[in-house]
């Protein structure tokens, strides 16, 4: 049955009805009937019942509107779709493209602008050896009149950024030219104030864009991190200036060879040309001595970098900088304006800065497990990562490369070579981090010595990298996972490991009771490599059904976060919760939250 309705007359109506706290959203907590009379323009009448209902022929009234139209057809299978459906249909069809952006001039104003700055200035950056880009954007700026370009020096140091960070702006990502035609190429960001190119969120959302059809984004991600590696040393944290020093958990090769198995065209050169990348990733980033890679063989997370993170929101480091800003017998503001110029230097706060990045750079930003002290740990998820770059670039070469690859270098590369490779990372891995009395992977700590005591969910990442033995494995599924599974899904952290949280000990996003997509859509595949079926049955339905309840009750609401404890997209934690403001309808959702949707209905119907 269709309805063809004037759109302005109801949606007027449906919000002065419904709306009755007048957030322009439709939810539980608005206090109408709950029921509004849709009338046709030939007069025909239909009762919309329920909160979920209504939110729905609001949401499709906004979309007829936004395309233009002031008369509309509604189909009422629209209205009245069951949640499951139209939460992966909105995100299929809507979703993916809200996210989409592209450097060049047809983007940059839309991803120019940084939220997390104060700096009201457009300023894009630019490799110094892409002579192609600095030309284009260049012409690009004379155009369109109010953005600045910046040419990079050729080595890029932590001092260069510190003296940019009164300047932030966008770094350039890859272009391509179509017939004289120059073109960015596309990518998806997070979404909300994360308006820009992020380094593991993308794997993540790539892995829905390929369930939803889209491998030519996907494969553009890829492209994207490729031209980071060459022309800024690493994949970034994200595309903006302050994040030059600091790349981000590294799933390039899983990216490069899950594109690959889902491109309908098997074009083997650019298989050969991002695996390149790739390996110089692997050996310059993460396995140069002293710097992420430690003496015992394994690694770290290690961001370089001079002072406080620009992008932190304002106050987030009043506790610690309040007990220095007393050691200097300075203001708070004081200290802060001196420290941040370095007109004083404090060798004991600069340390606790190079943890701080280091976590963030880890992803987790931020935890209690890696508070003041990631810098100092070989940690479980990263070593679990680089493990699955050394049996994937053992699989590729011996599938696609008849068992050796010449780099661009001319470096031959064997399978047994990264086999070997990750054999002995494992023998590391159950060395220092797997812990048999507790049937647990912990970090270990290269100054005390010592493994980290901390329940968290990335002890499952071994089974997702293929790790773990049977019996460790038997081991984690029996003794740890029902510490971490809660009415959401899998939580960050047991409540114990994270802590009495106080003045001293503030809530931290990435712990208890809080649950994030990437831990969940890990996991899932984990267990799954192992045989775990009926858990991860159990895990998924409660994900989406949290998912599907929470957008059923909040007008399409799909954010960055939950707390699975109680299921709710409600928390109340440093930097709240990004996908929950807009009005009438959700235009993004989230990222990695919509690929996690899709990927748990994409493994219940296998």
């Amino acid at each position: 049955m269709q309805f063809k309705v004037n759109i302005e007359t109801n949606l007027q109506m449906l919000l002065l009805q419904e709306d009755t706290d007048g957030d322009k959203k439709i939810t539980i907590e608005d206090k109408g009937p709950q029921k509004f009379e849709l009338i046709s323009t030939e007069g025909k009448s239909y009762l919309v019942n329920g909160t979920y209902h209504l939110s729905n022929l609001l949401q499709e009234l906004v979309i007829a509107k936004n395309e233009g139209k002031t008369e509309t057809i509604i189909p009422l299978s629209k209205i009245e779709e069951p949640p499951f459906d139209r939460i992966s249909r909105m995100i299929r069809d809507y979703f993916w493209d809200g996210l989409t952006r592209t450097i060049d001039k047809e983007g940059i104003e839309k991803i120019v602008q940084d939220e997390k700055s104060e700096s009201t200035e457009k300023i894009i950056y630019v490799p110094f050896g892409d002579t192609l880009a600095q030309k284009y954007f260049v012409k690009v700026a004379n155009e369109i009149g109010n953005i600045k370009v910046e040419i990079l020096p050729e080595i890029i140091t932590p001092e260069y950024v510190l003296s940019i960070n009164n300047k932030p702006g966008i770094l350039s990502l890859a272009l391509e030219n179509r017939n004289g035609d120059i073109k960015g190429i596309p990518f998806v960001v997070p979404g909300g104030r994360f308006n820009e190119m992020y380094g593991w969120d993308s794997y993540f959302e790539s892995i829905g864009l390929m369930i939803d059809g889209k491998t030519h984004l996907a494969k553009a991600m890829a492209d994207n991190f490729d031209y980071q590696i060459q022309h800024y040393g690493k994949i970034l944290n994200a595309n903006r200036s302050y994040y030059l020093t600091r790349t981000q958990p590294p799933f390039f090769s899983s990216l490069i060879k899950e594109v690959f198995e889902n491109s309908k065209e098997k074009n083997i050169d650019w298989l050969k040309e991002r695996l390149n990348t790739a390996i110089k990733e692997y050996e310059t980033v993460w396995m140069v001595d002293g710097k992420r890679l430690t003496e015992n063989g394994l690694n770290r997370y290690y961001a370089e970098g001079i002072g406080m993170p620009p992008e932190t929101e304002e106050g987030h480091f009043k506790s610690i900088l309040s007990v220095f800003a007393k050691k200097h017998n300075l203001s708070l503001d004081e200290f802060e304006t001196k420290y941040a110029s370095r007109e004083i230097i404090d060798k004991e706060l600069d340390i606790y800065f190079i943890h701080d990045r280091s976590l963030r750079e880890s992803g987790h930003d931020t935890s209690n497990r890696l508070e003041d002290k990631c810098a100092s740990l070989n940690t479980v998820d990263l070593n679990s990562l680089l493990y699955k770059y050394e049996t994937d670039f053992a699989e590729i070469i011996s599938t696609y490369f008849d068992g050796t690859f010449i780099s661009s270098k001319g470096k031959k590369y064997s399978s047994e070579y990264w086999l070997e490779k990750s054999g002995k990372r494992k023998e590391l891995i159950n060395k220092y981090l797997w812990n048999n009395e507790d049937g647990i992977y912990y970090d270990y700590n290269i100054e005390t010595k010592k493994q980290e005591i901390f329940i968290s969910a990335t002890t499952f990442y071994p089974l997702w990298a293929k790790i773990c033995s049977k019996e460790q494995a038997e081991k984690l599924v029996v003794n740890i996972l029902p510490k971490l599974i809660e009415k959401g899904g899998v939580v960050s952290c047991t409540k114990e490991s994270r802590g009495i949280v106080d003045e001293n000990n503030p809530q931290r996003q990435w712990d208890y009771p809080y649950g994030w997509a990437p831990h969940q859509m890990l996991i899932w595949k984990g267990l799954l490599h192992y045989g775990y079926e009926k858990e991860v049955l159990d895990l998924i339905e409660k994900w989406l059904h949290m998912i599907a309840q929470n957008a059923t009750d909040y007008n399409g609401t799909v954010p960055e976060k939950y707390d699975v404890v109680d299921a709710t997209h409600k928390v109340f934690t440093e930097y709240g919760n990004v996908g929950t403001e807009f009005e009438y309808i959700t235009q993004e959702g989230f990222g990695w939250m919509n690929a996690s949707f899709q990927l748990g209905l994409y493994l219940l119907k296998d």
